[in-house]
């Protein structure tokens, strides 16, 4: 009996880890352009900050991929993922792998972009993202460059998924992308400031403060649904730059929809704390529903 019951619960463990099986795509061939001197080693840990594993170090730009498990319908739909962390991590769980496990059991098949870092100077990345978003300006003028070059990475995250989609049975024409935090700046510039043939046909921004120029960048003629989510009382005070990407899109007839919850603070990602704002992914899933997403 003994016996028996270690053999099922193997079995059992087999089935959980095939469900949540994962591969990484590099996406690029060599040394990633722009980074090619870059020496620091990417590095993975607890934050107690974030409360959540975090990433760092990140030269080596590539994809975890969450296909549609077996028993599954597959809606064709395809969705990258881009988590957050100030350009100096990446919440990697919260804001990336639960999510992509949630969409990938609900039909999507999902890619979470692991993208270029600023170099980490300390062993605590996330406190070192804080010290320096004491100074914002600063932060951003410093990060700038770093920020051009994961735009890259998300718009040849696209460029991949679109490439290889019959392989994970996509449909061209449903490929979207989700930002948090600093990945909604990436995300966006795969919207704002890309080729017209490699636009997603979805964005999803979350909690996002995207630099500042975007704002003047005119709206794609091509109809991009956006969902944006916020809450009101988030510490970096990004919550209005929410509500200006939302008005950009409803002033150019887009389709546009806004949650903005009074409380959840800055992260909460696929957290839990017992608030209203821990329904958000349902509203998201919705929201792929009306859309035409996740049927």
């Amino acid at each position: 009996m003994k016996n028996q019951i270690i053999l099922l619960s193997a079995f059992f463990t087999l089935l959980v880890s095939g469900a949540k099986a994962q591969e990484s795509i590099k996406l690029y061939e060599g040394k990633a352009p722009g980074s090619e001197n870059w020496t620091q080693k990417e590095a993975q840990m607890y934050s107690d900050l974030f409360k959540t594993e975090v990433v760092y170090n990140v030269i080596d730009p590539s994809l975890l991929v969450y296909q549609v498990p077996k028993g599954v319908k597959n809606t064709g739909t395809a969705i990258v993922i881009a988590p957050g962390g100030g350009f100096q991590s990446l919440s990697i769980n919260r804001e990336g792998k639960e999510l992509a496990e949630m969409l990938s059991k609900k039909g999507i098949t999902a890619f979470v972009l692991k993208y270029r870092l600023n170099k980490t100077e300390t062993n605590d990345p996330a406190r070192e993202m804080m010290d320096k978003l004491k100074d914002r300006a600063a932060f951003e003028k410093n990060a700038a460059a770093t920020i051009q070059l994961a735009a890259q990475d998300g718009k040849n995250a696209l460029k991949y998924v679109r490439a290889n989609a019959s392989k994970y049975g996509i449909d061209i024409k449903k490929v979207g992308i989700i930002g948090f935090s600093a990945g909604s700046t990436v995300a966006m510039e795969t919207v704002l400031d890309n080729t017209k043939d490699q636009l997603p046909d979805f964005v999803a921004n979350i909690y996002g403060g995207p630099r500042l120029e975007l704002l003047s960048i005119p709206v794609p003629e091509k109809k991009i649904p956006m969902f944006v989510c916020a809450a009101s009382d988030d510490q970096l005070k990004l919550a209005p730059r929410s509500i200006q990407m939302y008005n950009k899109w409803l002033d150019a007839g887009q389709t546009v929809e806004l949650h903005m919850y009074s409380k959840g603070g800055h992260g909460f990602g696929t957290g839990k704390q017992n608030l209203p704002v821990d329904s958000w992914e349902t509203r998201f899933e919705e929201w792929l529903t009306l859309q035409g997403f996740l049927n």
